[in-house]
């Protein structure tokens, strides 16, 4: 593990496998998206491999947020389309927690 600039591990050096944890909000949010852009699936699954496998993929574009969004990080699944999400544990293991997901201009 190294240490970022702080002297806190950063975790943008860790390959780790996480667990994806599902909000309500993102699964509205990406039926939603789906429903409207058929053609997002395969993106969006593709993406939330990514996330669950290497949350820093250079493909994700994956970066913290500020405002009123300070603590959550965004990546991208496909050319217009951010999923929100944060960090943390669940029973023990690493999680990514899904908070939603839309357009550029929807989430933020």
């Amino acid at each position: 593990m190294s240490i970022g600039q702080r002297g806190r591990p950063d975790e943008r050096d860790q390959v780790v496998k996480r667990l994806l944890i599902r909000s309500s909000a993102f699964v509205r949010a990406a039926k939603r998206i789906i429903k409207k852009y058929p053609q997002s699936g395969e993106d969006i699954r593709n993406a939330l491999d990514l996330l669950e496998n290497d949350a820093f993929h250079p493909s994700l574009r994956t970066h913290k947020l500020k405002g009123k969004l300070k603590g959550s990080w965004a990546c991208c699944a496909g050319y217009d389309l951010r999923i929100i999400f944060r960090f943390g544990q669940h029973a023990g293991q690493e999680a990514v927690f899904l908070e939603t997901m839309g357009t550029h201009d929807e989430v933020y």
